[in-house]
């Protein structure tokens, strides 16, 4: 009788430890949820990138343009980057010249990261969504919640994002490109005249979990 005691228990915590693994995480499955709206609002906004070997979603202006692998191990630059337009830059006083290698693009200027070597599969078709389904389950890691924007985003390091709002149509900005402005600044860019981004100072977290002020370039859109 007495194992029968001791057993009852621990099937029901064993059972609560399951179905608690069993449940994606809150703020990777709600990325991914909202990331739909995303795209499904912009349809025509949404292509293949053949040469790069993902999908691009670019800015309702043209101005730029967000891209993210289809097969990490196949990715031509990065799997996850922002491209956009030099001119306003360089017309605010970049020297090209003295970006990092590999920023300059023709005219256009590119940051990005490599999340991974690996080769991905699906089960089945390989769609923009299902694409960034894939970022989630293998680099869950460069997904973020920026609670003061209620955003989600991908870090594509060094300071620069992708945003997008959790719920988009209720917040004033529906996507947002977002770049460090520093690695520009030192290259001779005056932040103030950058022509379609705006210079501010964003809230987050830092490494300790304390609420801290940084500056960023923004270029935001309502999509809806």
């Amino acid at each position: 009788m007495k194992k029968k005691h001791i057993l009852i228990p621990l099937l029901l915590i064993m059972t609560f430890i399951f179905a608690s693994c069993s449940q994606l995480d809150v703020i990777g499955n709600k990325s991914i949820t909202s990331f739909k709206e995303v795209l499904d609002a912009m349809p025509d906004k949404i292509a293949a990138d053949e040469v790069n070997g993902g999908w691009t979603l670019t800015a309702p202006d043209n101005s730029a343009k967000f891209f993210w692998s289809k097969d990490f191990s196949k990715s031509k630059l990065y799997d996850a980057m922002l491209e956009f337009d030099a001119k306003p830059f360089i017309d605010a006083g970049l020297d090209i010249n003295k970006l990092p290698d590999g920023m300059v693009s023709e005219d256009k200027l590119v940051v990005g990261v490599e999340l991974s070597s690996e080769s991905i599969t699906y089960d089945g078709e390989a769609t923009p969504i299902a694409s960034y389904e894939k970022i989630v389950e293998l680099k869950r890691d460069s997904i973020g919640y920026h609670a003061a924007l209620d955003h989600f985003g991908v870090d594509l390091a060094g300071g620069n994002m992708f945003e997008w709002a959790m719920d988009i149509g209720m917040n004033d900005k529906d996507i947002v490109f977002v770049l460090n402005p520093q690695v520009f600044i030192d290259a001779g860019v005056d932040p103030e005249k950058v022509e379609g981004w705006v210079f501010a100072k964003v809230e987050t977290m830092d490494m300790n979990g304390k609420k801290v002020e940084v500056d960023k370039f923004l270029k935001p859109f309502n999509i809806k």
